[in-house]
Formats: C-alpha cells, sequence, structure tokens
C-alpha cells in the first residue's frame, strides 16, 4: 500500500496538472495504477518511483504518472438514457431548429477511450442517414494524449465491443481484424480529436449545439468545477443541451443552467 508521504506527491502532482482531486482513500487507485507504472520503468517499489520523480524535473515520468492517474474507463452507450434522449427529442429538435443550416456540432468531452464520441457518431448517422446533406461533427477530447491516440486508431477488443454495442450495430459500423473490431471511415470521419485539459484554458472551438461532459466533473474540486461549467456556459448554443453523468449536477454550482428530464436522463439547457 502507497504510504502517506507519497501518496501526497503524486496527489499534488495530479492535481497541480490536471485539477483532478485525489481524496483521502483513493490510495487503492494509486496502488493499482502507479505501482504497475514503476514496476515497468524498472523501479524496485513505487517509493523508489516517487523518490526519482521528486528529484527529477518535470518530464517524461512526471507525464506518465498523469497518464496513469487520469485515464477513466468507459464504453459504448454507457448509462443508456441520454442516448435515447438524444434519438427521441435532441435530434429531432435540433433537426428541426438547424433545418437551414443543416450543420450540428457535439462535443464528447474527456472521451478516454473514445466509446462514447462512437456511440454519438453512429447514434447521428442513423437519424441523419436518410438526409445526406447534413453535416454532424463531433469533437473528441481528452487530457491524454494515449488515450486520444487510442480513439484515432478506433481499434476495440472483443471484449470492449461487447460492452454496450448491440450486435446490429458492431456489423454495421466496424469490421472485423482478426482479435480486434475496427471502425469504419463513415463514423470516424466524422470525429475531430483534440487534446484539452478542462481545468485549462481552452483552444477556440466551434460553438457546440450538444456537450457530453459525464463522469469527469466529480473528480475536481467545487472551484474548478464552477470554472468549467462558466466555460461551457459560453461554449454551448443558447438553444443547446449539456448532459452529465448521473452523479452530477450543476445544482450549487451555476445557476445559468436549468434542469431538464427527457424520459428518464437528465439535462440541462441554458435559462433564458
Amino acid at each position: 500500500m502507497v504510504n502517506e508521504h507519497d501518496f501526497a506527491y503524486i496527489r499534488k502532482l495530479v492535481y497541480d496538472n490536471s485539477a483532478i482531486v485525489l481524496e483521502t482513500g483513493k490510495e487503492y487507485l494509486v496502488d493499482s495504477r502507479i505501482n504497475p507504472l514503476a514496476k515497468a520503468k524498472g523501479f524496485a517499489s513505487l517509493s523508489e518511483f516517487v523518490k526519482k520523480l521528486q528529484q527529477t524535473p518535470y518530464g517524461p515520468l512526471h507525464y506518465d504518472v498523469i497518464e496513469a492517474m487520469t485515464t477513466n474507463e468507459t464504453s459504448f452507450f454507457r448509462d443508456a438514457h441520454p442516448f435515447e434522449a438524444m434519438k427521441t427529442t435532441v435530434l429531432p429538435e435540433m433537426a428541426e431548429k438547424l433545418a437551414l443550416k443543416k450543420r450540428l456540432n457535439i462535443w464528447s468531452a474527456a472521451c478516454s477511450s473514445g466509446q462514447e464520441p462512437y456511440s454519438l457518431a453512429m447514434l447521428a448517422n442513423e437519424f441523419f442517414n436518410s438526409q445526406p446533406s447534413w453535416k454532424v461533427s463531433i469533437t473528441a477530447s481528452d487530457i491524454s494524449e494515449e488515450m486520444l491516440s487510442y480513439t484515432k486508431k478506433g481499434h476495440y477488443t472483443q471484449l470492449e465491443i461487447n460492452r454496450g454495442l448491440p450486435v446490429t450495430m458492431m456489423v454495421k459500423y466496424f469490421e472485423n481484424h482478426g482479435s480486434v473490431w475496427k471502425a469504419k471511415d463513415n463514423i470516424r470521419n466524422m470525429l475531430d480529436f483534440r487534446k484539452l485539459n478542462l481545468s485549462a484554458p481552452w483552444p477556440m472551438m466551434p460553438k457546440m449545439d450538444i456537450i457530453f461532459l459525464r463522469n469527469v466533473l466529480i473528480y475536481f474540486d467545487q472551484e474548478t468545477k464552477r470554472g468549467i461549467l462558466n466555460k461551457v456556459r459560453n461554449q454551448l448554443h443558447p438553444d443547446g443541451y449539456l448532459f452529465l453523468g448521473s452523479a452530477e449536477t450543476t445544482f450549487n454550482l451555476d445557476d445559468s443552467f436549468e434542469r431538464k428530464l427527457i424520459g428518464r436522463a437528465v439535462c440541462y439547457q441554458l435559462r433564458k
């Protein structure tokens, strides 16, 4: 088990570079993610690895720690309700409101290994398939270069495919290449990949009609959450939709957002 001194160092390193808070009780997470990294780098123990980090100017080793601690698990069509709301309500509404422009901008923030943006791409392709004049652009962003590289490849193992992806969509949107399934170009070409730290200044991006910012705010402190939601407010189109994780809310953080219920999905829109 990681000792108190080493945990404090890693917690500060992660917070300073990503704003993610590792609360007391998360020692097991450091153990499970940094111990294998330390061994892979040739260190006899986690303490020896931390000592090296402390003695070395910020560089590749430190970056590897940030990568290891900011990678989160995901799956296709995770927590199905937001995707059902997209299918039944949000996409039809957007198709009507944006009928003249025929362009839809979606952002999957903190996309991890990419199952969420690919799920959104499949959903949008299903809806707009009979309307080829529409342009749907999905920005897939993450703080981790490793995860962005994984997402760009669009290669998933059978186990990853089995987690949430219906067989009909697997056959329609993925090609089997031995031990992996590769996303077809018709959905890969809908994605625009960006490295982005949510707690740092954001690069120039188009106004978003739909933002998926799910299961990431829970890792930040209150001040950082408010800062991120303030930037979301400026990035979201006035008629747009924001989807957060089931354990997340804008309540007591930013009163610019109004909570809405679509079926069993909770989403947010800017108050008029």
